[in-house]
């Protein structure tokens, strides 16, 4: 049986996630705010707030 809200990743507290959003937000602009880079930015900003919060 499968639960319905079963998480696929790992659980982010809310405050790691806006440090996400953030610093994927700087990275857009930062790029020149291409549009259709949002997963490349959240990647790229999930992997640098990760660093760090290790």
């Amino acid at each position: 049986m499968v639960r319905k809200n079963a998480s696929k990743g790992p659980q982010r507290s809310e405050k790691t996630v806006e440090s996400i959003r953030k610093k994927a937000y700087e990275i857009y602009e930062k790029n020149g705010r291409v549009p259709g880079r949002d997963l490349n930015n959240w990647l790229e900003a999930e992997t640098i707030i990760l660093k760090i919060t290790r």
